[in-house]
């Protein structure tokens, strides 16, 4: 056995269940906040705001872990994109940005990368990745003149992509033989157990 292999053999599950699960818990989060509490209740709608957004850096911090196999340099920078968007939001709640910047610019890429990610990964559904490549496509739509016709079309579609890889990951999680594989192939060790 390899020192790769060694360190990918003594390497804990990709904890595929957990990310839906927390992935679950910032959509439940952040609908909760656009329905239920609104902009007219600030200060409550800013905490849980955050709240979501916490989740989402988890989130973020599990897809960099469980798609390092796949490609460790397109799962950092899909990460480096998603906590700098989560930064420009958090940073654009307290009137702190620097720069009036859509948080969309760092999101689409994310959504792509995940996408392809995804696709290319064996241990999760290659329709799954095209969903979230196209929702990445989609959420350009939001820096073009075109967002006013297609912008409902694209919120659906990035709502079916999100929502089909968060309740794959909670449900099925992913095919761990195939991702034990992939890592040992790659020479990739999961980050260690808590």
């Amino acid at each position: 056995m390899t020192r790769a292999q060694a360190l990918v053999a003594d390497a804990p599950p990709p904890r595929a269940r957990l990310t839906g699960v927390v992935y679950l818990l910032y959509f439940l989060t952040a609908v909760s906040d656009e329905v239920f509490i609104g902009r007219h209740q600030l200060v409550l709608y800013d905490i849980v705001n955050l709240i979501a957004h916490v989740f989402y850096i988890a989130v973020t911090l599990l897809f960099y872990y469980m798609f390092r196999p796949v490609n460790r340099s397109l799962s950092l920078l899909a990460a480096l994109f998603s906590l700098a968007g989560c930064a420009n939001d958090v940073l654009d709640l307290f009137n702190l940005a620097p720069y009036k910047i859509n948080s969309v610019v760092f999101f689409a890429p994310y959504c792509l990368l995940i996408g392809w990610l995804t696709f290319s990964s064996t241990f999760l559904p290659r329709t799954i990745g095209v969903l979230m490549a196209l929702a990445g496509v989609g959420w350009l739509i939001f820096l073009t003149p075109l967002v006013h016709l297609l912008s409902t079309y694209v919120q659906v579609l990035g709502f079916i992509a999100e929502a089909s890889l968060m309740l794959w990951l909670t449900v099925k999680g992913v095919n761990v033989q195939k991702w034990y594989e992939l890592a040992a192939a790659r020479g990739v060790a999961a980050p260690p157990a808590p």
